[in-house]
């Protein structure tokens, strides 16, 4: 990531220096599209860093949900950084007319044919990482892959748009055609600060686990034979790879408090082993009375009793 960080400060400068010798608003907008992707991969340095922190008294469930906090921070670099600032070219553009002199746009747009070049490498080297490891559905889950990847791919858009925008006003001398580069690279990169920050936050805020390992939780809580019924499940991502289970359970009738504690210790140990994420599981263990029990699935014969 240090190497990425480096590459995009690089291509920042490059293109800001390009657009300000060639008065290009849509050169400008990538400027501050790149200095936005800068900082982001400073947040997502932080995120990776602080995550890893053992948990403590003061935070007893870890630090694991760091790498949202920062990724939620990215997404508002990107959105007002970048997409801000690319509106704000684009409209300055419009209102005030183009320079109509050309001669700095060949080194704009071969300082933009380095950066595809960069920008489209870095995207494939992202890709390769998600499908190390496995692919879309379980790459995309690590905020700081997703944010990487949405980075380099708006980035490759984005040196598409500009480019077009460049050579179309070249070609026709109306500026409107660089301005709308410049508004639609904008447009761009607040769609992609919005999709990534809500991401961010459902996370941050308790998203539930996956719905395959809640599946496999509820199924394996709902085997146990000492478990006469599942009342409630809940559970709670707490980092990329960790999530808090508590779960509240009925027993069957007739077991001791010892037999309680031992049923409990180990259907906590199955749920930990079943679910390699389930790293703190929490059990509401009741035991009911001949009188509650009655109608049970237990006593009905539903689940083998007698």
């Amino acid at each position: 990531m240090l190497v990425a960080l480096t590459a995009n400060l690089v291509i920042a400068v490059a293109k800001a220096v390009g657009g300000i010798f060639a008065h290009s608003p849509a050169l400008l907008s990538e400027a501050a599209h790149s200095v936005a992707d800068s900082l982001n991969e400073v947040f997502l340095l932080a995120a990776l860093r602080r995550s890893r922190r053992p948990a403590d008294a003061r935070h007893p469930f870890g630090y694991g949900k760091e790498r949202f906090f920062w990724s939620l921070l990215a997404a508002v670099g990107i959105f007002v950084m970048g997409g801000c600032f690319s509106f704000f070219q684009g409209f300055e553009a419009l209102r005030g007319g183009g320079e109509e002199q050309f001669s700095g746009y060949v080194v704009g747009m071969i300082v933009l044919g380095v950066a595809f070049v960069a920008e489209g490498l870095s995207l494939v080297r992202a890709l390769r990482q998600v499908r190390r490891q496995g692919g879309l559905a379980s790459g995309m889950r690590d905020p700081a892959l997703r944010t990487v990847v949405a980075e380099d791919a708006t980035a490759v858009l984005g040196v598409t748009l500009a480019f077009a925008g460049m050579a179309l006003h070249m070609v026709t001398g109306q500026v409107v055609w660089e301005a709308s580069a410049s508004l639609a690279i904008g447009a761009l990169l607040v769609y992609v600060a919005y999709r990534l920050g809500r991401e961010a936050r459902d996370q941050l805020i308790g998203e539930a686990a996956d719905p395959e390992a809640d599946a496999r939780i509820r199924a394996l809580l709902a085997a146990q034979p000492e478990i006469d019924s599942v009342e409630a499940l809940f559970t709670m991502k707490t980092g990329l790879d960790t999530a808090l289970v508590a779960a509240r359970v009925d027993l069957v009738p007739g077991l001791d408090s010892e037999e309680v504690e031992e049923v409990a210790v180990r259907i906590k140990r199955a749920v930990g082993d079943e679910v390699d994420e389930a790293d703190q599981i929490f059990l509401d263990v009741t035991e009911r009375s001949a009188q509650e029990a009655y109608g049970s699935p237990a006593a009905t014969g539903e689940r083998g009793g007698a």
